[in-house]
């Protein structure tokens, strides 16, 4: 009894540490952008989307372009890990490029960049926790070109919040009642109530998109999915977001 005990408290144990906390997909209005931040223990990712013929930036932290300060800058160079040197003054790109652009697609006239980098980065990179704290941003889009210049009016600052996918999931999915079964799956996995549901989002535990699914019955397909953690980000029928963790065996 004491070895089962210990073993399921070593897997619960496994199950918190690996927790992923997301900002979940926020507006940014003033540049027509779009952010979504995720977390794990390990990785921090990144998905930006906006102007597909604009450069686009992120900020972190609540001082701007301060000296010092760090960003995330899609232009039309190479970098994209950048350091502030004061408004005004053109960002440099640090000599340590810690973010790796794992997806970077155009749709129409939309643009969705997806980056990941270690929670704490290289020298002078702004440290993330994986935790449900806020996170502060600045933004800008240069409208209309990709080379690395002034923004214009177009900017301005952005608090994220962010929860836990788990937690989140549990509370809306009680009140929503969408649940997924059975979980952990192999093959196939359903949705309870899945008339509510509109589209899912299947990301892996490093927080990257494996795809999105429509839900035009009870269930989808996973057969193809390597074994391990997911979470999916669900979007409901009247415009609300749930969360819900898969087991893939």
């Amino acid at each position: 009894m004491k070895k089962v005990l210990l073993t399921l408290s070593m897997a619960l144990a496994s199950l918190i540490g690996a927790q992923t906390f997301s900002t979940g997909t926020v507006s940014l209005p003033t540049t027509g952008m779009t952010v979504r931040i995720v977390t794990n223990p390990t990785t921090v990712t990144l998905v930006l989307t906006g102007d597909s013929n604009s450069m686009l930036a992120i900020g972190f932290g609540t001082s701007g372009m301060a000296s010092g300060a760090d960003g995330f800058i899609y232009n039309s160079s190479a970098n994209r890990d950048y350091t502030f040197s004061g408004i005004g003054v053109t960002p440099s790109a640090d000599s340590s490029q810690d973010w790796t652009v794992t997806s970077d697609t155009v749709s129409g006239s939309t643009r969705t960049v997806i980056a990941t980098r270690s929670l704490a980065g290289g020298a002078g990179d702004f440290a993330l926790s994986n935790t449900n704290s806020n996170i502060d941003i600045f933004y800008a889009r240069r409208a209309g070109a990709l080379g690395l210049a002034y923004h214009g009016s177009l900017r301005d600052y952005a608090t994220l919040t962010r929860a836990s996918a788990l937690a989140t999931g549990e509370v809306v999915a009680e009140k929503q009642k969408i649940m997924l079964y059975p979980n952990p799956a192999k093959e196939t996995v359903s949705f309870k109530n899945a008339d509510k549901i509109k589209s899912a989002d299947i990301f892996d535990s490093a927080g990257r998109k494996i795809r999105t699914v429509k839900v035009d019955g009870k269930e989808i397909n996973i057969s193809d999915l390597k074994s391990g953690n997911y979470y999916l980000e669900i979007t409901l029928k009247d415009g609300s977001t749930t969360f819900e963790q898969l087991i893939k065996e």
